[in-house]
């Protein structure tokens, strides 16, 4: 379960594999170069901060992947987070946030939790997904126009909009014909050339027109000066910060680990392979802290970027070892050429991506599809556009919780049984269906669907209401009960002494596997006696009449 995925990889290891790894490492790792500096840019950092994230973050995620073809970096998931943490609490409150984030997803891959994390809505993730990508894409409004704007621009979603429009006459036309040049060149080289990395393509050839024609625009060098990877100085850490980071890097952590395990099971699709969930979780951890001491931004696993490495050819995680090595070399090799790139040109990539997250298709298919989670999926969006991310994931979580509990009670029952059952316990097709005779004094319930804190109301109000002192006997029919949680076990036990105080003696019959291990552990259970635990109904009416014969009280 802990072991990364390249120790397994490496058994069987060969010059054959290595050299498809060396193409798809080469491939991805050219991909990567445009996404990590456009991605830091929008978070407001400089460039460097995005590569030194994709270099560190990608070989240490690869280096101990549960994924066999997982590529790490940074990605769009995290702009939103990131951009509120350093207008809060500065880049040392973004390493904190980064190095907590990281200690948060190893302990979730420690605590084995890889499989429950995969269990959040699909209408949140989906929800939340679509607004990172409207927000995204509104803080790359100034670059695409080339505002030139000479206030701060406002934090709220639409005081950014009544901002940009109140200085729309300022817009460089240079830089807005780069960015629609941009979008176009990647749209036409993925339908013309599919096999080559369109992003790179469009940056490229973007960049060149701007030199060519000696556009009037922004670049990386004028915004931000040169380009280095060396280590920065690492700033002094105030701790006091840290309660304040905690909800922040949970929900980093968060993030991580819900676009690191999707990303991983769409590598399982397209390969056939499994990956090992917490061991990916712990990897996602290992790497948020290297990137978070090299200066880095938090990373995950990218989607876009694992599916370029299966289909240039990756078969191990060497392939995302080299895409590291590979980003590395190109940028040490070109970085005096990289400031010359229009900032123009990054948020055009960035607009394509924006569109890639913002799911339309399957917004529009959820919005067509059942009205309570239609209704999750916008209110996640409007909160993650208008609010915050922190504060959608949370309320979209327990919203979509709210629905499931509501569902689950409306598929569980409670019903009383006067006269005559059918003994239909029997697991045997071929035995008959005999009709048993309730005695007097016997009442049986019949109880289905999972019994826990959001269906319990039912048995409360026909079972609990339904003792009177002519009743001698309950019994729980219980065979098409699943699952039993606290909740239900404590109504459980507030029933079986109410029958005791009231003389009636309580049997439990058909009792399943989760729920019967839940019982036994419960105090009331020496109370209830092993005895009164029937295997069906015809075993529990012959145990009634036997008490009932021996003119007996309850016997708990």
């Amino acid at each position: 379960m802990f072991k990364p995925a390249l120790v397994t990889s490496l058994k069987t290891y060969s010059k054959k594999t290595f050299l498809s790894d060396l193409f798809a490492g080469l491939t991805v790792g050219v991909v990567a170069l445009p996404l990590a500096m456009a991605f830091a840019i929008a978070c407001g950092l400089s460039p460097d901060k995005g590569l030194i994230t994709a270099i560190i973050a990608g070989a240490l995620i690869s280096l101990f992947s549960g994924s066999r073809y997982q590529i790490g970096g940074p990605t769009g998931a995290f702009v939103i987070i990131i951009m509120g943490v350093i207008q809060q609490y500065s880049l040392s409150g973004l390493i904190i946030c980064t190095l907590l984030a990281g200690i948060f997803l190893i302990v979730f891959g420690l605590c084995r939790m890889g499989g429950l994390i995969r269990f959040i809505p699909f209408p949140v993730v989906t929800g939340f997904t679509s607004g990172i990508a409207v927000v995204i894409f509104t803080t790359q409004i100034p670059d695409i126009f080339g505002l030139n704007i000479a206030t701060d621009v406002p934090g709220g979603f639409i005081e950014k909009w009544h901002c940009y429009l109140s200085y729309l006459h300022t817009t460089n036309w240079s830089a807005l014909i780069l960015s629609v040049g941009t979008v176009v060149t990647i749209i036409l080289s993925r339908k013309l050339f599919p096999k080559l990395p369109a992003m790179l393509i469009g940056m490229l050839l973007m960049t060149i027109v701007s030199l060519i024609f000696g556009m009037n625009v922004t670049t990386i060098g004028s915004q931000f000066g040169t380009l280095s990877l060396s280590l920065p100085d690492f700033p002094n850490l105030d701790l006091s910060q840290m309660g304040n980071l905690i909800q922040p890097a949970f929900t980093i952590a968060l993030l991580a680990a819900i676009e690191s395990l999707l990303s991983a099971s769409v590598a399982d699709g397209m390969t056939g392979g499994r990956h090992k969930p917490n061991m990916e979780l712990i990897a996602q951890g290992i790497g948020n802290i290297g990137s978070a001491l090299c200066g880095g931004i938090p990373a995950t696993g990218a989607i876009a970027r694992t599916a370029t490495n299966i289909k240039a050819g990756g078969q191990t995680p060497i392939a995302g070892i080299i895409h590291a090595i590979t980003l590395l070399i190109i940028v040490l090799a070109f970085a005096q050429y990289a400031t010359q790139i229009p900032l123009a040109v990054l948020a055009g990539i960035l607009a394509v991506v924006c569109y890639n997250m913002s799911e339309m298709q399957t917004f529009s298919r959820l919005l067509r599809g059942p009205r309570p989670d239609a209704a999750v999926l916008v209110i996640t969006f409007v909160i993650t556009v208008m609010v915050d991310l922190v504060v959608a994931v949370e309320v979209g979580v327990v919203l979509a919780a709210l629905l499931f509990m509501g569902r689950m009670a409306q598929i569980s029952d409670v019903s009383s049984i006067k006269h005559d059952l059918n003994d239909d316990d029997e697991e045997d097709a071929s035995r008959s269906t005999d009709k048993l005779n309730v005695p007097d004094g016997v009442e049986v319930f019949d109880v289905k669907g999972p019994f826990f804190f959001g269906a319990v109301e039912q048995f409360k109000d026909l079972v609990l209401q339904s003792l009177n002192h002519d009743t001698k006997i309950v019994i729980l029919r219980m065979r098409l009960v699943p699952a039993l949680d606290a909740t239900g076990l404590n109504v459980l036990s507030d029933f079986c002494h109410q029958c005791r105080e009231k003389g009636a003696t309580l049997l439990l019959c058909g009792v399943q596997v989760q729920p019967l291990d839940v019982i036994r552990h419960a105090p009331f259970y020496r109370e209830l006696k092993k005895y009164n635990i029937c295997t069906n109904i015809e075993t529990a009416l012959i145990r009634a009449n036997k008490i009932l014969s021996h003119g007996s009280k309850s016997h708990h």
